[in-house]
């Protein structure tokens, strides 16, 4: 595996490939991953973390959460995410070379290693992507792309809208799957929500809740703006970690509707989760496959999504709500709901549309890719 993204790094690839490990280890796999120490949290982990089936080798890097400001300009990023992670691949390919039988990308950096060393040390390639890159608006970025994945065995989409994103680069659509991700429902399940809103000292309120990278593109900003023009007995509680924490941190100081709450544990999350009234992703850019969808479904909590990127074939009518991630829309939205009924259906939907959707089954579709037909 190599991927410049792995925990304790915060995010969704994160937790996903902390899940995809653990189902490959289960099914006897052996995996290496090849990754940065955290790029965008302060956490740390050891540069070995060796376990039965699992080693995970980090590079030192510098930069703490350069990155978030250098998405906009791909060249910069390529230059800051690609080069010292290649050097390492490769060395690392060229000595363990006769153990290895599958090399598996995640994202466009990782995408451009795996091409260089899969033609080297005559290896199969796979690739995930976990991101929409508008490639029909982007000549250049589509000649990249298509330069840089064109030569993978296999290509995973994480939706019909990001096939079509890569199909437009000119990659055959004979090689590009479709694949959902998974999340453990026996972890993520529905419990009390009173309890657990009183367990968190939220009890008597509607709590819409956020979970997520604080970055402005994921709508942290617009989310502290709604806050201000709702009305009271609505919370906004704020769950992750990342730049704008320390701003999420002061508004929560000085507006009683706002709960800081920062980065949890993985059985606070399910708790905050639970306490929910309803989950809110309000991105501002074209969002790849958002985890928290699958995460508060599984909890049974309804959710409100931006429409954009891949998040309208994530959900649907029976188990949330698409809207404009404009302040005045979600405003709107977030107002309604916290005086409706319509909620404690979409719960009970939640939970099944989860099971039928979510399950571990999707990693199926994952591990075929690595076995030539």
């Amino acid at each position: 595996m190599i991927s410049p993204f792995f925990s304790p790094n915060i995010g969704g690839v994160e937790t996903h490939l902390d899940d995809l490990c653990t189902y490959l280890a289960k099914r006897g796999h052996k995996i290496v991953v090849l990754t940065y120490q955290p790029l965008t949290t302060k956490q740390k982990a050891g540069r070995l973390t060796v376990g039965t089936s699992i080693a995970v080798r980090r590079i030192n890097w510098i930069g703490h959460n350069l990155f978030p400001k250098l998405e906009s300009y791909p060249l910069l990023e390529f230059i800051y995410l690609t080069p010292i992670l290649f050097v390492y691949a490769f060395l690392f390919s060229l000595i363990h070379k006769k153990e290895i039988d599958v090399i598996h990308a995640h994202g466009l950096n990782a995408a451009f290693i795996a091409k260089f060393l899969s033609g080297v040390f005559k290896k199969r390639s796979v690739v995930s992507m976990h991101a929409i890159y508008s490639l029909d608006k982007r000549s250049l970025m589509a000649k990249a792309v298509n330069m840089i994945m064109g030569s993978a065995d296999v290509v995973f989409a994480l939706a019909e809208r990001s096939r079509r994103d890569l199909i437009s680069a000119g990659l055959s659509s004979d090689k590009i799957k479709i694949y959902s991700q998974w999340v453990d429902q026996e972890k993520f399940r529905p419990l009390d929500n009173s309890q657990c809103k009183k367990a968190l000292l939220l009890n008597g309120q509607f709590i819409v809740l956020f979970v997520g990278r604080f970055i402005e593109k994921k709508g942290v900003k617009v989310l502290l703006q709604v806050a201000s023009r709702v009305s009271s007995g609505i919370t906004l509680v704020f769950v992750g970690d990342g730049p704008l924490a320390n701003v999420v941190r002061e508004k929560a100081t000085v507006q009683e509707n706002v709960v800081f709450a920062g980065k949890v544990s993985e059985h606070d999350k399910i708790m905050y989760y639970n306490a929910a009234d309803v989950v809110i992703i309000p991105s501002q850019y074209d969002e790849g496959f958002a985890r928290v969808v699958l995460e508060a479904l599984s909890c049974g909590i309804p959710v409100v999504a931006a429409n954009r990127g891949c998040l309208p074939e994530m959900i649907d009518s029976s188990v949330g709500f698409l809207v404009d991630a404009s302040v005045e829309s979600l405003t709107a939205k977030i107002t309604l709901l916290s005086k409706s009924e319509e909620l404690r259906k979409l719960r009970v939907n939640s939970r099944k549309y989860a099971e039928l959707n979510f399950s571990e089954k999707n990693a199926e579709t994952i591990e075929r890719a690595y076995y030539p037909i």
